[in-house]
């Protein structure tokens, strides 16, 4: 109880909590629509969802300031490639909130002149940029831990007994597959974060990919993708450790 007092109390809990509610919905509706007889729990999930979403615009106010002191903190990063995808993923983040923010000033009616479409478009492309990024560190950072695993494998397999024409079987295309998808598997299980922010992260670009009309999703997809991010966002926040550090 004390722990999820604790998460309830942060900004960022709240925002996942909100967040895995809102995908939620959007999910059930999608499944419960084409039923006849499911029109009005379908406009309550609507609504729900409505709610929820205008709830979690008031969580974001302040997230400009968290993307900047990510920036900063992002700057001090030794690996060069982390350090360049995760500033230019903070600094769209920072643009994408601003954007955010400028559209939720127009929904409460304190400005309506402003052009809710270009706005809209302009923040789900900073989003989209954003998670690009992040997915580039992400793979990056998969490439590592593949080859520090697949170097302890050889290291532990090396015997001078061995017969090194065994490793020839390698060159054909299905065992290339299957050692690389192990190594891959092995590497994420290794490295929990690692596997946590990656999942995130593709599953929030779906969203963006799908605005931006470069790959057409349904609400089912994207309410399934946006639930499986909020309960890795949920995870993350709810365990710090399982948060994938700078190098």
């Amino acid at each position: 109880m004390d722990a999820f007092i604790r998460f309830t109390n942060q900004t960022q809990g709240r925002d996942r909590l909100f967040r895995a509610t809102q995908y939620t919905c959007m999910l059930l509706r999608y499944l419960l629509e084409p039923k006849a007889d499911k029109e009005e729990v379908v406009m309550k999930l609507k609504k729900l969802e409505s709610s929820v979403s205008t709830g979690r615009k008031w969580f974001r106010l302040g997230n400009v300031v968290h993307a900047v002191q990510t920036i900063q903190q992002s700057i001090h990063a030794t690996d060069l490639v982390p350090r360049i995808c995760l500033i230019l993923a903070s600094l769209n983040r920072v643009i994408y909130f601003i954007c955010d923010t400028i559209l939720f000033v127009r929904s409460v009616g304190l400005a309506s002149g402003i052009n809710k479409e270009k706005w809209r478009m302009c923040a789900a492309r900073h989003y989209y940029y954003s998670l690009l990024l992040s997915l580039v560190r992400d793979l990056y950072e998969i490439s590592l831990q593949m080859e520090q695993v697949a170097h302890d494998r050889a290291k532990k397999e090396k015997s001078p007994s061995q017969d090194p024409l065994v490793y020839s079987v390698a060159d054909e295309e299905t065992e290339w597959l299957q050692s690389f998808l192990l190594l891959l598997f092995r590497s994420l299980k290794k490295h929990p974060p690692l596997l946590l922010d990656t999942v995130k992260n593709f599953c929030d670009i779906l969203n963006p990919l799908d605005q931006l009309g470069i790959y057409k999703s349904n609400p089912g997809i994207i309410g399934l993708g946006g639930l499986v991010s909020s309960i890795a966002g949920i995870i993350i926040v709810a365990y710090p450790q399982m948060k994938l550090k700078t190098r």
